[in-house]
């Protein structure tokens, strides 16, 4: 208890699924929360309903806007005083198919959301931590197996969560090099037992994980306390896969 005391973070996409069971973990651990939706403003109403308003915020945003992050950022600075830790998790499958039947709007729409979404993020943050933190904090981009072994029929996906990889490298490095204490790790589920996953093909997915069934929200949750936490002051521009030995 308490790995996360005193410290503020923002969780996008936050209200459901993976986004949500991170939010509960950080709060277990006496962490202050900043959740973000786009369409979901139910969920963001019952989970601060859940957590307190004390204890936490909803925020309708666009993480595809660069506006939505700067109004985002200032509501959670009015609101808490400072940010720790960012949590980029808001993120879409996009339309699935061979690339040369990919339209280029489909693309577009799986990139800006899930690659330029998190961009905005990490520049925004990283503002915001050297201002209001004392140029110390965590970053934690959530990306997919898919960002290390690629899809075939999942190519902006696939091509959304590499970038995100390798941008958690560039600005972990950068970060390093200016000897500025602002840490940044990338998160790699497998599957994960959400209402994205599709029904009819569950059984056919459990089959491939070694472990013998789907992982959890709070089983990412957790890795994201230990990275949100002081103690992973040596964890950064670091994978951390979560799948269930399926990458093994």
């Amino acid at each position: 208890m308490d790995r996360l005391k005193d410290k503020v973070a923002l969780i996008t996409g936050g209200v459901a699924g993976i986004g949500l069971g991170i939010a509960e973990c950080y709060i277990r651990e006496g962490a202050k929360v900043v959740l973000t939706a786009n369409h979901n403003v139910d969920g963001g109403k019952k989970a601060v309903e859940k957590f307190g308003d004390d204890k936490s915020l909803f925020v309708q945003m666009n993480v595809a806007d660069e506006g939505d992050w700067q109004d985002t950022i200032q509501k959670t600075i009015d609101k808490f005083g400072k940010l720790d830790i960012l949590v980029n998790n808001a993120g879409v499958g996009g339309v699935n198919g061979p690339v040369e039947s990919l339209s280029l709007k489909d693309w577009q729409q799986t990139i800006d959301i899930n690659l330029t979404g998190n961009f905005l993020g990490e520049k925004y943050a990283i503002q915001a931590m050297k201002k209001y933190s004392n140029a110390k904090g965590s970053i934690i981009n959530i990306s997919s197996v898919a960002g290390l072994v690629g899809l075939p029929l999942s190519p902006a996906y696939s091509a959304s969560k590499g970038g995100t990889r390798l941008l958690t490298h560039a600005t972990a490095l950068s970060l390093a090099q200016q000897k500025v204490d602002i840490r940044v790790n990338s998160v790699h589920p497998g599957w994960i037992a959400t209402d994205i996953v599709p029904k009819e093909y569950e059984k056919q997915i459990v089959s491939t994980i070694p472990v013998g069934h789907m992982g959890e929200p709070v089983d990412i949750g957790e890795i994201c306390i230990y990275l949100g936490s002081d103690e992973s002051k040596f964890a950064n521009g670091a994978e951390f896969v979560i799948d269930g030995a399926q990458r093994a």
